[in-house]
């Protein structure tokens, strides 16, 4: 697989090519979202972005759901201009009855779990483990203020 990918800052990548957002929504077969939700690009994945892209194309979201206009996606879907969308994130959690991806062609929504991996799972049990001793012994860790 070819990977590009698009970033508003510089990033050294030996296995990627850098490329405009507008090359990269024009020629991926799937596009993969990984960044922050700000006010910059709260809803750029939009009706724009998404009548560039190939009808075969398939979009992934496990960053933010705000990234991504909802309404607009969910009309690509059904007039079925992107083939489909697996999102691990939506705007408001847990979704109204009425977001509209709901209900949307091709769309799978997962339960925001994309981050609990047996890898991840295993460190969180391991610093909870560890955060008790501490505790225990009079000495508290990662204490929230």
């Amino acid at each position: 697989m070819k990977v590009i990918y698009y970033a508003r800052t510089h990033k050294n990548c030996d296995w990627a090519e850098a490329v405009s957002l507008d090359e990269l929504v024009k020629k991926s077969d799937v596009i993969s979202l990984h960044c922050p939700a700000t006010a910059e690009n709260t809803g750029f994945i939009n009706e724009e972005l998404l009548t560039k892209m190939k009808p075969s194309a398939l979009l992934l979201n496990t960053s933010r759901g705000q990234l991504i206009d909802e309404q607009a996606l969910a009309e690509a879907l059904n007039k079925e201009i992107l083939a489909g969308a697996a999102l691990d994130v939506l705007s408001e959690e847990p979704p109204k009855v009425s977001n509209p991806l709901l209900t949307a062609k091709n769309c799978l929504i997962t339960p925001h779990n994309a981050w609990i991996s047996k890898e991840a799972r295993g460190r969180i049990v391991q610093t909870l483990y560890q955060n008790i001793q501490a505790f225990l012994a009079g000495k508290p860790q990662h204490e929230v203020a």
